[in-house]
């Protein structure tokens, strides 16, 4: 029996390590980002495909888990700016995410709501951040921003959430 060897068996043998160790933090961020499962796993796998095709770019300059999220997060964005999906209702009510994503309690709910209401940059700065357990250095990298822009965005982003959960009306 011949062993497999070479560059395809690598690249397969990486490629498999990376969902193993990823897919789960990539679909919930996917999905965060186009509120629906399955253009979420759509983006995941295309998300995986580009990695896989720029695997001898990859420098190690970052971690595996910050050069997917980026490569995620521009899939994402692509994904929105086409003409169609502009034309659909995807509003994310925690009672829509798959329980395989993620546990809410109710008052995680506000939270979450608040947080989907922000603008792009801020709400991906937050999702990287606190959904993610993301540094500040690595959501750097992955949206190709400095440190500084990316703890500027968190404090914006902080300030708003603050304002728009004091603005509820309380639920006693």
């Amino acid at each position: 029996m011949e062993v497999v060897t070479g560059p395809d068996f690598v690249h397969t043998q990486t490629l498999s390590r990376l969902v193993e160790q990823f897919q789960t933090d990539l679909l919930r961020m996917c999905y965060l980002y186009l509120h629906d499962a399955e253009l979420a796993r759509d983006a995941v796998q295309e998300t995986y495909l580009k990695a896989y095709r720029a695997l001898d770019s990859f420098r190690g300059e970052c971690g595996e888990k910050t050069w997917l999220m980026k490569i995620a997060m521009n899939t994402c964005r692509d994904l929105r700016r086409s003409a169609w999906f502009r034309h659909i209702d995807r509003r994310v009510t925690p009672d829509i995410i798959p329980s395989a994503f993620v546990a809410f309690e109710e008052k995680d709910e506000e939270v979450l709501m608040a947080v989907m209401a922000l603008p792009v940059k801020l709400r991906e700065s937050v999702l990287l951040y606190f959904y993610q357990d993301m540094s500040v250095k690595e959501i750097a990298q992955a949206l190709g921003v400095s440190p500084s822009a990316v703890s500027a965005r968190l404090n914006r982003a902080k300030r708003k959430l603050r304002i728009a959960l004091e603005r509820r009306p309380c639920h006693e």
